[in-house]
C-alpha cells in the first residue's frame, strides 16, 4: 500500500514532534549523536529515510544502529548503514542532514522532495534492520525508529540488543543472499569460532603466548556478547570479563585507555605483564595493554594492531605465491614511528586519509588486500573479490607445493575471521589473538617491533573552529593565513618533530597534535603550536588552561 505522506507529517506532530527551540544538528561520521532527550524527532525521521534508502538501492535492506560508541550513557546517536555493510553514501549524509532539520509542518514535503529527486516510488519493498546498545535511552529511540520505518510502509527486523560490527555484518549478509554468512548472531559467532578454531588447530599456548585475557567490556554490548563467545572457545582463549554491569564507559573502555594512557577502573588485581584489552561501548573499537613489573603502563593501540596485522597477512601472501595489491591506510594521527616501521620493515606501502573510518574505508577499497586503523582501535581489513578468488585457486592449485596451499588455505580462514564491514572489537581481538599465536608472543614481544614516538593531543577553545581549515588528509592548516607556515618553524627546532591542527566536527575547539623524541619536547611543541593557534584562530580561555586529552 502506498504510503499516505499526511500521516507521515500527522505522527511526527503527535508522537514523535521536534521542538521549535532545537538547534539544527549534522549527520557527520559517527551519524547523528547528540544528548538521549534531544533524539526521539531524529530517529522517526532516520527511520523514514532509512526506507526511502532501501526503496532507492532497489529493496536491498539498510541497516538503523542506535549508539553513542564510546560517548557517556546520558548521549545517545544513531547512523545508517548502506547495503554492503558501509556508512552511509556521503550524498545522502545531506539528505539525512537535511530531512532532521525542517520543521514538523515541512517534514512531508521534505520526504515529498527526496522521493521525487531519487526517483523513488513509495510502492515499492523497503526492508530496515534496527539495532541498538545497552544504553537505558535506546528501547524507547528504538521505537520511534520503528515507527518513521512503519509510517512509510516498509518492512522491519528488530534485532535489539547487538554492536554495531554485528549489525553491519547482518546486513551484508542480506544484500548478499547469504553468501557472507548468516544475519543471525549464531551465524555471526559461528563464522568467527570456526575460523579461529581452524587457525590454531589443537594448541592453545605457543612460544610466550599463553591463552589468558584480561577484557573490559566498557559496560556495554561488547561484554554481552563476549560472554557468549567464551561459551564456545572451549579452552581455545581463556577471557576473564570485567566492566560488564555498570554506567557505559564510565572510566573505563578503549576510548578512556586510549585518551588518559592508563588502565581502566574495574580492572581486577593481575600479574604484572597480563595481557589486557578493551573495547568501546558498542564493541567497534579495541585497544591492547599491560603493566610490566616496574609498574608502568603500555598501550598497544590502534597503529600497532595495524602493524601487526599487516605484517602477518604479507607473510602469508609471499608464503602461497598469490600476486596481490596491499596496502595499509592511517590518518595524520598515527605515530610516525608506526608509519616508518611499515614502509622500511614491512615494506608495505601506506597511504594517509582524512580522519573518520568512512575516509579509511573508502581509500582501502583501492588495494586487493587494504588494512586500515585508526590510532584509537577502529579498523578492519578488506580483501577484494579478485584477491579471494586468486587466493582460492591457490589454496586448490596442485602445481603449487603443499607449503603454498596451505599458506592460501590459512589466508582463506584469516579472511573468514575478518568482519570486512566495519571495525569490529571480537573480530579485530580473534585476528590479534591468532596472530600472536602464530608467532609464540606476548605482549612485551609485540611492543619490542618499534618503539613509538611520545605524543599529546591537546585542544583550544576557539569562537569559531571553521576559520581553521585544512587539506592534504588534514595535515596541512590552509586557513588562517600564516599558521602553517608558523607551526613548520616551530616544527624544525625539535628531533623528529610532527605536529598538525585540525578542527573538531562538533565543537568549537582546534585539535593540536604533536610528536617529537622525547616526552619533554613532544609538550613543549604541542604547546608552542597550541598559543600560536590560539592567538591566530581566536582562542578564549586562559591559555593555562588548555588541557592535554
Amino acid at each position: 500500500m502506498t504510503p499516505n505522506l499526511r500521516q507521515v507529517y500527522a505522527f511526527a506532530r503527535e508522537y514523535h514532534q521536534k521542538k521549535e527551540t532545537q538547534k539544527d544538528i549534522q549527520y557527520g561520521t559517527a551519524g547523528f549523536r547528540s544528548h538521549a532527550d534531544n533524539l526521539d524527532y531524529v530517529m522517526y525521521r532516520m527511520g523514514l529515510l532509512a526506507t526511502l534508502r532501501s526503496r532507492a538501492k532497489g529493496g536491498q535492506v539498510i541497516g538503523v544502529m542506535i549508539t553513542a560508541s564510546h560517548n557517556p550513557e546520558q548521549d545517545n546517536g544513531v547512523k545508517l548503514i548502506d547495503p554492503m555493510g558501509e556508512m552511509l553514501e556521503q550524498r545522502w549524509e545531506k539528505l539525512a542532514t537535511a530531512l532532521v532539520n525542517v520543521s514538523d509542518a515541512d517534514l512531508e514535503a521534505q520526504v515529498a522532495k527526496i522521493s521525487d529527486d531519487e526517483g523513488i516510488d513509495n510502492n515499492d519493498h523497503a526492508k530496515v534492520y534496527v539495532g541498538m546498545d545497552t544504553r537505558y535511552h535506546s528501547p524507547q529511540l528504538a521505537k520511534a525508529v520503528l515507527n518513521g520505518v512503519a509510517a512509510l510502509k516498509g518492512n522491519v527486523r528488530d534485532f535489539g540488543i547487538v554492536t554495531t560490527p554485528m549489525l553491519h555484518y547482518f546486513v551484508t549478509c542480506s544484500n548478499t543472499n547469504m553468501a557472507y554468512g548468516l544475519p543471525t548472531e549464531e551465524g555471526y559467532m559461528t563464522k568467527l569460532i570456526k575460523a579461529f578454531k581452524n587457525i590454531r588447530g589443537s594448541t592453545f599456548e605457543k612460544g610466550n603466548y599463553t591463552n589468558k585475557l584480561y577484557y573490559d567490556g566498557a559496560n556495554g554490548v561488547g561484554s554481552l556478547k563476549m560472554l557468549g563467545f567464551i561459551k564456545k572457545f572451549d579452552g581455545f582463549l581463556d577471557v576473564k570479563v570485567f566492566n560488564s554491569n555498570g554506567k557505559i564507559n564510565f572510566n573505563c573502555g578503549a576510548d578512556f585507555v586510549k585518551t588518559n594512557q592508563r588502565a581502566p577502573e574495574g580492572l581486577p588485581e593481575v600479574e604484572p605483564n597480563a595481557r589486557c584489552v578493551s573495547v568501546d561501548g558498542d564493541a567497534d573499537r579495541v585497544v591492547y595493554y599491560f603493566t610490566d613489573e616496574a609498574g608502568v603502563f603500555h598501550l598497544l593501540d590502534g597503529d600497532r594492531i595495524a602493524t601487526l596485522i599487516a605484517g602477518y597477512l604479507k607473510d602469508l601472501v609471499e608464503k602461497c605465491g598469490v600476486k596481490i595489491n596491499m596496502g595499509l591506510v592511517q590518518t595524520a594521527y598515527a605515530n610516525g614511528a608506526s608509519t616508518d616501521h611499515i614502509v622500511n620493515q614491512l615494506n608495505v606501502p601506506v597511504a594517509c586519509v582524512p580522519t573518520g573510518v568512512k575516509h579509511l574505508h573508502h581509500k582501502a577499497l583501492d588495494y586487493d588486500i587494504g588494512v586500515y586503523f585508526e590510532a584509537n582501535g577502529h579498523g578492519t581489513i578488506i580483501y577484494s573479490t579478485e584477491a579471494k578468488r586468486k587466493i582460492t585457486a591457490a589454496s586448490k592449485d596442485e602445481s603449487l607445493t603443499q607449503e603454498q596451499r596451505d599458506a592460501a588455505s590459512l589466508l582463506l580462514e584469516t579472511i573468514d575471521l575478518t568482519n570486512e564491514t566495519v571495525g569490529d572489537a571480537i573480530s579485530d581481538l580473534l585476528l590479534v589473538e591468532t596472530v600472536l599465536h602464530s608467532k609464540g608472543w606476548n605482549l612485551q614481544d609485540w611492543l619490542g617491533t618499534y618503539a613509538d614516538l611520545p605524543n599529546v593531543l591537546m585542544k583550544i577553545m576557539v569562537e569559531d573552529r571553521n576559520v581553521i581549515t585544512t587539506t592534504d588528509a588534514e595535515r596541512v592548516c590552509v586557513t588562517p593565513q600564516g599558521l602553517q607556515d608558523a607551526i613548520n618553524e616551530i616544527v624544525t627546532r625539535y628531533n623528529k618533530g610532527r605536529s598538525f591542527v585540525r578542527p573538531s566536527g562538533t565543537e568549537d575547539v582546534v585539535r593540536v597534535y604533536a610528536e617529537a623524541d622525547t616526552k619533554e619536547n613532544t609538550l613543549q611543541l604541542a604547546l608552542e603550536v597550541a598559543n600560536v593557534v590560539y592567538d591566530m584562530a581566536g582562542g578564549i580561555g586562559e591559555r593555562l588552561k588548555m588541557a592535554a586529552i
